[in-house]
This record gives structure tokens, C-alpha cells and sequence, in this order.
């Protein structure tokens, strides 16, 4: 029998001494043993049974993985018998981050959707699922004692519609939909969809997105930014420049959403965010001002230190490790930091020069809201062009990267931003099949993109349409 067609592809695949013949279901042996790594795993199938060994419960999870994609190739013999393919792999993953962003805040993203993509996760052994939890179009977790960021910033009352001015031209007068939009998790649903990523191996990685992409926020309680009048829950895309003023109030706002997220989510990553933070508001702030005046502070982007000062103090206190996009090596990030490579030119080697430990997110090939082929013939995407082909072929590390910088590199991230990804249904034609090319990648044993898209048509395909999944058709 010849072997089955696994996604993402194990480091070692042989056959075994014969296939395994069994009346009925087949059974798995399990078992910790010492010697193999934390996620290293070895399974086993021959005519005397089916044995997984791991070097911790999680590589137990990642080999439960690999042995139900072997028994999508078992097969029934003329008896009636369930004969599954013999196989020997001995498998572990190149990198311990391989993870997948969700936009939660421009398009909310119900707790069944953020399920189904943890069990997709778990399929392809990859295991963070990163939750961009708040931003200025909305806020989206409960935070006991600021009710109004989820009764006010959890809605705003309209979106808009296509690319702003771009049918009639860049001054064109945009158009919205006429109904608001918006929801919210409360601390409840957020710990149960932790219990449920937890089961199947992924850690969930909160983000609460600060000093900047705070509208909602401000919205809900104007006093947290610096104008003297209200805002509204923003209704267009883009930067906003309004940004949390550095008064106690905003820094108290800081620490109690932190205090409840970390409660939340009991995964050691908390993130938060420190992208496009512009500081036009604060150069206009007599407040801001003295701020920086009291502080001695040379530059309004020294205020953004402050804020991820303030956040440190309490991620760290809970001995938990901050992460950031790679904006926060503008702000003297501490040294314990993991920072996010987003932005072109952003690379593991910025990284090593702050001394970080880095995930790489590329926007070139990991931005799963790039077109995916002809925007005449594709649903309105930002823009870009990121195709299936393009993610399998992702450089995460330069060329000549050296042993150190070998070591910064916790993982890889593909990112799905939602201003132009409405549904559910868009959001998985836009993610799939990209992440199983993204899990590949971060699974660290590619091939070739040919023998991929083969594995794909010869049956991982329909692997994610038995999870549901309503996935890009192949071109």
C-alpha cells in the first residue's frame, strides 16, 4: 500500500514492515518517553499494531495529528477487515511559534468560527492562534469596570463599502451600509475557547492593541484621549490619530484591561500591539507636553515607552512575556520582548540588532488578505497579490543567517486582517488552502510547491472539506 498524502509533510516517512490489519477500528498505543524533544513524536504502524511515543504530552497531540491523516488512507480487504497503511515517522517541527493572526476588531469573528480554525490549526500541527482583540474600528473582550468599551466601542454604526473613492476615482465621495456593526466575548466565552484550543494543542495569544488603534476605546471613555471633545467608533480603514493621552487614567485603563486578559488567557504570550501609533496628537497637546516636560522626555515617541513601560510591569509581574509588532524597537522595547516582523525590509536581523526574540509575519508573502490571483476575478481584497505559491516560498530567514539568529527565530505567522473580510465564508476562502502551504512553512520540511499542490489534490483537500472548510479552489 503506498503511503498516505500527510500535510504538513513529516521530516522522516518510510514504510514500515507491512500494514496493519485489524477487525474494526483500529487503536493507538501512546506513550511519553525520554530522549525525543518536548514536540517530537515517533509513530509507529506495522502488522503488530499502531504505537505513538512523544517526548511530552503536547508531541502526543501533534503525533494524535499525523495518525488520523494515516487513517484517511486505511482501506477495507475483502473480509471486511480495516487494513491501514504501514508507516515509520519520526517527525518534529523546525519552529515552536507556527501561528495563525485573526482580526477580530474590523469584522467579528463568532466563537464557532474561532473554533473551526482552531481544529484546522490542530490538522496542520500548528499551534497559536493570535486574537487582534481590539482596534479602532472595535473592542472586542468584556473588561469588568469599563463597561462602555464593549457597550459603546464594541459597535460602531456603519461600515464602509469597497475601497474608499476607488470606483470613481480617489476623491470620490465613499459609501457605507446602512446597519451597525459589531459584538463582543465575554471573559466566559474567551475561557472557554482557551479549554478548547487547549485540548487540541493551540495556545491562544491575546492582543490588545495600544498606545495607537485606540478609537473604540476613546470612544467609549473620551477623556482617555486628548481632544476635548467625543469621537465616534471609527467607520473607515486606516491609521486614526487618535491615540491614548498619557495621563493616570489612561495608564490605569492599561493596567486593568492587562490584569483581566492575563486572567483570561493563560498562555504565556501577551500582546500588545504598539503599530502606526501616530503622534501628531500628542505634538498638539499642551497635556502631552508637560508630560513629556515632567518626564524629561526628548520626543512625543518617547511617550509610547511609557505605555510599553506600563504594560511590561504588569505582563512581567505575572511572569508573562510581551509581545509587539516590530514598531516597538522604536520604543526602547525590554529586553525580554518578542517582537512581531511585520513591515517590508523588517527582518530577523532587526531583530538580533535589539537583541529580541522574533516571530516572522511578513506583509510580502504571510498577509492573507492579499488578492489571491486577477482582482477582476476575485473578491475585493485590500490589495496585493500573496498567491498559494507565494506562502509556500516564504523566506523567513535570510540566506547567510547565522547561529544566532537561527536561535531569535521562534516561528512563523501567517495574518488575516478583516476591513475587506466580512463573513466567515470570506474568511476561509482567504485562508485556505494558504495556511497549509503557511504550515510547511512553519512546520520547517518543505519539498517542492509541485509535490505540495499533489498532497493537496490527492486528499488533504478533502481533509478541510470534511472540517467545513470553504477553501479557495485550486487554480
Amino acid at each position: 500500500m503506498s503511503p498516505p498524502n500527510l500535510v504538513p509533510q513529516p521530516r522522516s516517512l518510510a514504510p514500515s514492515t507491512g500494514d496493519l490489519v485489524v477487525e474494526g477500528a483500529p487503536s493507538l498505543a501512546e506513550s511519553v518517553v525520554e530522549g525525543l524533544d518536548a514536540e517530537a513524536y515517533r509513530l509507529v504502524v506495522d502488522p503488530d499494531g499502531a504505537t505513538l511515543a512523544a517526548g511530552s504530552v503536547d508531541g502526543l497531540v501533534l503525533g494524535r495529528s499525523t495518525w488520523r491523516q494515516v487513517l484517511d488512507a486505511a482501506t477495507t480487504d475483502g473480509e471486511g477487515r480495516t487494513v491501514v497503511p504501514g508507516v515509520r515517522i519520526e517527525d518534529a517541527p523546525a519552529y515552536a511559534w507556527r501561528g495563525l493572526h485573526v482580526d477580530c476588531s474590523r469584522h467579528f469573528t463568532p466563537v464557532a468560527e474561532l473554533e473551526k480554525l482552531v481544529d484546522a490549526l490542530a490538522l496542520h500541527r500548528m499551534n497559536r492562534l493570535h486574537l487582534h482583540l481590539t482596534d479602532d474600528q472595535g473592542w472586542r473582550v468584556e473588561i469588568d469596570g469599563w463597561p462602555r468599551l464593549t457597550e459603546v466601542g464594541g459597535y460602531r454604526r456603519r461600515t464602509l463599502v469597497g475601497h474608499h473613492g476607488s470606483a470613481e476615482g480617489p476623491d470620490a465621495e465613499p459609501t457605507w451600509t446602512d446597519e451597525p456593526h459589531g459584538g463582543f466575548y465575554t471573559q466566559d466565552e474567551l475561557r472557554g475557547l482557551v479549554s478548547y484550543a487547549a485540548e487540541r494543542g493551540v495556545v491562544i495569544v491575546p492582543e490588545i492593541d495600544l498606545p495607537g488603534h485606540m478609537q473604540a476605546a476613546i470612544a467609549a471613555y473620551p477623556e482617555l484621549g486628548n481632544l476635548e471633545g467625543p469621537v465616534e467608533v471609527r467607520d473607515v480603514w486606516g491609521i486614526s490619530d487618535h491615540v491614548l493621552a498619557p495621563t493616570e487614567r489612561a495608564f490605569q485603563l492599561v493596567r486593568d484591561v492587562l490584569t483581566q486578559v492575563i486572567a483570561i488567557f493563560p498562555g504565556p504570550w501577551i500582546h500588545i500591539g504598539g503599530d502606526e501609533c501616530p503622534t501628531v496628537e500628542w505634538e498638539a497637546s499642551a497635556q502631552a507636553q508637560q508630560f513629556m516636560a515632567d518626564r524629561g522626555l526628548t520626543s512625543e515617541r518617547q511617550i509610547q515607552r511609557e505605555f510599553l513601560t506600563v504594560a511590561h510591569e504588569v505582563i512581567a509581574g505575572a511572569g508573562r512575556t510581551l509581545v509587539g509588532w516590530d514598531e516597538i524597537v522604536e520604543a526602547d522595547p525590554p529586553a525580554d520582548a518578542v517582537v512581531m516582523l511585520w513591515r517590508p525590509g523588517a527582518d530577523v536581523p532587526l531583530a538580533e540588532r535589539h537583541g529580541l526574540s522574533c516571530v516572522y509575519a511578513g506583509c510580502a508573502t504571510l498577509y492573507l488578505d492579499h488578492y489571491q490571483g486577477d482582482p477582476e476575478h476575485e473578491p475585493l481584497a485590500i490589495g496585493g497579490h500573496t498567491t498559494l505559491a507565494d506562502v509556500y516560498g516564504t523566506t523567513e530567514l535570510p540566506a547567510d543567517a547565522t547561529e544566532r539568529q537561527r536561535a531569535l527565530l521562534l516561528g512563523v505567522q501567517g495574518q488575516i486582517w478583516r476591513e475587506y473580510v466580512p463573513d466567515d465564508e470570506h474568511l476561509e476562502y482567504m485562508v485556505f488552502p494558504r495556511l497549509c502551504a503557511l504550515s510547511e512553512v512553519a512546520w520547517g520540511v518543505r519539498t517542492s510547491y509541485e509535490d505540495f499542490v499533489g498532497r493537496l489534490r490527492g486528499g488533504h483537500l478533502a481533509r478541510l472539506e470534511k472540517l467545513g472548510v470553504r477553501y479557495r479552489p485550486l487554480d
